[in-house]
């Protein structure tokens, strides 16, 4: 299983950005990668996703503003994250999962201990 380390994270004015990066313990190349947040008191949710070839997909509330990307000779996977909003703010998880539809239904095998995302003026 693979191991994935979040870092990036930190506190940002509204309007600002951040790039966060999730480094794997291995080869990535056949894996579909996410990133998830959560806020105190809401669910974790979906935010980006970057399947093996290409392929990517966002939430409604971060469409336009973050994308994603990988390097799969390095074994990374960032999101990157402009126009923040005090909305934005949560822990960010990595998440990774050779099957596609495993991640985009939050059950990727392979989690992050997450980041915090805090963004306030």
């Amino acid at each position: 299983q693979v191991q994935l380390v979040e870092s990036g994270g930190g506190l940002v004015q509204p309007g600002g950005s951040l790039n966060l990066s999730c480094a794997a313990s291995q080869s990535i190349f056949n894996y579909t990668m996410g990133w998830f947040r959560q806020a105190p008191g809401k669910q974790r949710e979906l935010v980006a996703l970057i399947v093996w070839e290409g392929t990517t997909k966002f939430s409604e509330s971060v469409k336009g503003r973050f994308t994603i990307s990988r390097d799969d000779a390095k074994n990374t996977v960032c999101l990157h994250m402009n126009t923040l909003k005090p909305e934005d703010t949560a822990i960010y998880y990595c998440n990774a999962d050779p099957v596609p539809l495993r991640v985009k239904a939050g059950t990727g095998r392979s989690w992050g201990q997450g980041t915090q995302v805090t963004v306030s003026s």
